[in-house]
């Protein structure tokens, strides 16, 4: 099974901080999990929510603060005081310092910025280094359109056959459903069909012990340490 540092290591640096991504690659990940807005001016940015103010001490949306502004800010103390002074990376400097390393999964969170994701990593030659995802379903299906040789999962709310269907009709990769739904039922017709299956949504050990259970490929978990204990690894 494939283990995936979700934002780095979430529960134990702040997440996706260059902190986070090393501390998880050190556990022995198989990946890492990030994702990915932009400024106002344009830069590729690694960071989950759309507004700063909780992981940084800054304030605003992302989309409308210019990366002079989000580069300076402190994105570790509202993790820990041990980490102060830790920063939002640029999309371009984690491609750069980790695709040879490491694979990477990128989801995107903002609506229209796939093509200039895709073009980045085509650009580096990084393609089979990294999975797309997003919850925005136009996204992913305009990607594996766009590169029908990238690999493209679909982060979906729920385990519906229609919801199923759409992923198998944009010939995507993976469905990444939250972990309460799975059943190995579910997990074992997704994979007769094709599909690879990663899991998110992992917030204790119960919900993972059960991913395990129902053979799940892959999941993305804050806390890689227990998952990577719990296969033994």
């Amino acid at each position: 099974m494939e283990v995936i540092g979700h934002r780095g290591a979430a529960a134990l640096a702040p997440e996706n901080t260059l902190e986070s991504f090393e501390l998880a690659l050190s556990l022995g990940v198989d990946a890492i999990e990030t994702d990915v807005h932009s400024t106002s001016d344009g830069e590729l940015v690694l960071i989950h929510d759309k507004n700063l103010s909780r992981t940084t001490n800054g304030g605003g949306l992302v989309y409308e603060t210019p990366w002079s502004v989000v580069r300076d800010l402190d994105a570790g103390s509202s993790f820990s005081v041990e980490h102060a002074g830790a920063r939002i990376p640029l999309l371009r400097d984690v491609l750069e310092r980790y695709g040879q390393r490491t694979h990477i999964v990128l989801e995107i969170k903002q609506p229209d910025l796939e093509l200039r994701v895709l073009a980045m990593v085509r650009e580096m030659g990084l393609l089979n280094a990294v999975t797309f995802s997003s919850f925005y379903f136009s996204i992913v299906q305009n990607l594996k359109a766009q590169a029908p040789d990238a690999k493209v999962g679909s982060l979906t709310i729920d385990a519906k056959p229609e919801t199923t269907q759409r992923v198998l009709e944009a010939k995507l990769d993976q469905i990444c459903p939250p972990a309460p739904f799975l059943s190995p039922e579910l997990v074992t017709n997704w994979k007769a069909s094709g599909l690879e299956v990663r899991a998110w949504g992992i917030k204790d050990t119960d919900l993972m012990q059960s991913a395990i259970e129902a053979g799940v490929d892959g999941m993305t978990v804050d806390f890689p340490h227990l998952l990577l204990k719990a296969l033994g690894r």
